[in-house]
């Protein structure tokens, strides 16, 4: 079984890890969160899903929305951050990293423009952390909204493999389907490369 993630140092120093898109509207608002018809990248939600950091990519990217969501940060602190967030017992991590590959990772993270928002995934719905649904009602909300649409492209596939992974099942083409209403070959055909590989690394964390 894996390291569960501890979160308690982000949230004892004040550490902003998650925020919603500050000027994209939304085209529906719901109880239980938010529809963005045309999507938004402005959704920034670390460390809210099972999925751990499993590439210097990827951790790369989460130390620059770090960085990003936190201009008050001091660069000692964002330092102090970053060790916590690399050390394995911490449970946010699958690897481990070299001090000198850190310390070059947090001088290139902190030389980045704060004005310029880290790319991010476009999401079309977003829910509230306490929605108070579960994984099967948030996809079947998930199905409804995107079923509006008669296309079905990689946002969708996104938000679905999500939700199918934090409702602790494997992520398979035949439920991805399912799920968006549309044809496996449907799925196959808007998959592309990126996804592919977040599907495999969603899978692997399940066990």
């Amino acid at each position: 079984m894996s390291q569960v993630r501890n979160l308690d140092y982000l949230n004892k120093h004040r550490v902003i890890y998650r925020r919603n898109p500050i000027s994209d509207e939304p085209s529906e608002i719901f109880e239980w969160g938010c529809y963005y018809e045309d999507g938004t990248n402005q959704c920034y939600e670390l460390f809210r899903s099972r999925a751990k950091i499993t590439t210097f990519k990827s951790l790369k990217w989460h130390m620059l929305v770090l960085w990003y969501l936190n201009p008050q940060i001091t660069q000692d602190n964002f330092e102090k951050l970053c060790v916590y967030i690399v050390d394995n017992s911490n449970g946010f991590v699958t690897f481990t990293i070299s001090k000198q590959l850190l310390k070059t990772m947090i001088y290139e993270v902190s030389m980045m423009d704060l004005d310029k928002p880290p790319n991010n995934k476009r999401r079309k719905i977003l829910f509230k952390e306490y929605s108070g649904l579960s994984p099967v009602e948030k996809m079947s909300i998930v199905g409804s909204l995107v079923g509006r649409s008669k296309k079905v492209n990689e946002d969708d596939i996104y938000q679905s493999m999500l939700d199918i992974n934090d409702s602790g099942s494997k992520i398979t083409i035949t439920k991805l389907a399912s799920v968006l209403g549309c044809s496996q070959r449907t799925i196959h055909r808007n998959m592309g490369n990126e996804l592919k590989k977040e599907k495999e690394l969603l899978n692997q964390q399940l066990w």
